[in-house]
């Protein structure tokens, strides 16, 4: 324990250091990005100036005519959309609107939430239009090498045909990348600039939405209402995290280990009932538990028909009773995964390091610490960051167990809700967009923190030639 304390303090004390060479490096990797451009800039000819200042316009006068004409029409297309409508997208993601609508007056008024969001597609085209703009100047100056060299300039023709041959690569990923642009790095942006308004309770369209930079964060950080919450929720959700990928992770060792043994008959049988528990939709899954624990299911009609009282397991003042059966239902669901997974890696594991073991004189518990554990945990380190991952934002757990209760002491939320349930509620149910925006960005900072910090750590990381 203590050697991988020391790790972790030796790894967050050198991120200073790491930080400071990163920014010292700056400037020489800007001079060899440059060098390229400063190589054109210098040595280009007048034909290279014109296309510098006009896309297309060098390849006209190389006489390559397609190209030019191309390069020329994606110009004139991209000025026409930045004259009628990108320049006042780009602008209005800086004002987020200057005019209030009044349905009273027939004043449609500007909507600052479309605005920001045609926005960002707005930066992101311009993004585009540069990628193009140096694409051209590149091709230009290509050309201008060819023929200095007394070389024959690549044709229209034969760059298309590139395209479908050596070049393919960039045709494959020209569609998935617009795609990944528009469909999921721009709801990403949105989603974090978001965080920085106060967007959300009555300030929503018709209302002007305003840019309020950090108050966000300190709303939910040292003020009010949302500070006492999410610091409560947010220890839970750690140990929620850390405690169901831990018990899902040895459960599921423990089962293939169990069902890996010699002595253990039907195996297949025996695997089976795990999976059938996996193959079940996890939502039919939690509704049985939730009818299973409630007042008027199965287990209290056993209790009252042994003479007792009914119990609120998953009542308003159920913490830990509520606490641990989530954590047994999440297992129930999460372990067939997991012995599944270590099924497969136990059987490449070499027996002739068990033998070795036991000529040694090792016991079971040392076998299983010094040669399973570590292989299992090498090859699994990265799954198991995912199911960390998962566990942290694992919505339907507590949603569906304990949909409504409201707990005292806490702003729209209970003893056993996530963070990410806490961010639904007040989000959806009540309007508090922008909160749920900030609460949103810091699941992703301390997520992607802890995730980059295990797998540092990790033997997947530091030690992958041992396990080859």
């Amino acid at each position: 324990m203590t050697k991988v304390l020391n790790k972790v303090k030796s790894f967050f004390v050198g991120i200073p250091t790491k930080v400071k060479n990163y920014f010292k490096s700056i400037p020489d990797r800007l001079k060899k990005k440059f060098a390229g451009a400063k190589e054109i800039i210098t040595q280009g000819n007048s034909k290279v100036g014109a296309s510098i200042c006009c896309m297309g316009l060098g390849q006209l006068l190389y006489k390559q005519w397609t190209k030019g004409s191309m390069f020329i029409l994606l110009q004139v297309a991209f000025i026409l959309y930045f004259v009628f409508t990108g320049g006042a997208d780009l602008f209005g993601l800086f004002t987020l609107g200057q005019v209030k609508g009044d349905a009273w007056f027939g004043i449609a008024g500007d909507n600052s939430v479309v605005m920001m969001l045609m926005g960002i597609f707005a930066v992101i085209m311009i993004m585009f239009y540069i990628a193009i703009y140096i694409v051209n100047v590149k091709d230009v100056y290509a050309t201008q090498c060819a023929e200095d060299t007394l070389k024959e300039p690549l044709s229209f023709k034969s760059q298309a045909a590139s395209l479908l041959d050596k070049n393919f690569h960039k045709t494959a990923l020209t569609l998935p990348i617009i795609g990944v642009c528009i469909f999921s790095i721009l709801p990403i942006v949105f989603m974090i600039l978001i965080a920085f308004t106060n967007y959300g309770g009555t300030t929503v369209p018709p209302e002007l939405v305003d840019w309020v930079g950090f108050e966000n964060f300190g709303k939910i950080l040292t003020l009010g209402q949302f500070a006492p919450t999410f610091f409560k929720i947010f220890g839970w959700n750690l140990m929620w995290a850390v405690l169901s990928t831990a018990i899902n992770f040895f459960a599921g060792i423990g089962l293939a280990l169990l069902l890996n043994k010699a002595c253990v008959k039907c195996k297949a049988i025996w695997r089976a009932f795990p999976i059938l528990a996996y193959a079940i939709p996890g939502f039919i899954t939690l509704l049985g538990f939730k009818f299973m624990f409630s007042y008027g299911g199965p287990i209290n009609y056993y209790i009252q028909q042994g003479g007792g009282d009914a119990i609120g397991f998953l009542a308003v003042n159920s913490k830990w009773t509520a606490r641990l059966i989530g954590l047994g239902v999440n297992a129930w669901i999460s372990v067939p995964s997991i012995m599944l997974l270590a099924t497969g890696i136990l059987s490449n594991l070499n027996n002739d390091l068990y033998e070795a073991a036991r000529v040694d004189g090792a016991s079971a518990w040392r076998q299983f610490i010094k040669i399973t554990l570590p292989y299992v945990l090498f090859a699994t380190t990265p799954v198991l960051i995912t199911q960390f991952i998962n566990n942290f934002n694992n919505f339907g757990i507590f949603y569906f167990l304990r949909d409504g209760v409201i707990s005292d002491s806490y702003f729209l939320a209970n003893n056993t809700d996530l963070l990410i349930n806490w961010l639904y509620r007040i989000s959806i149910d009540n309007n508090y967009y922008s909160i749920g925006a900030a609460i949103s960005l810091i699941i992703f900072i301390v997520t992607s923190i802890i995730s980059l910090t295990v797998y540092i750590l990790s033997p997947s990381y530091k030690q992958e030639e041992t396990f080859r």
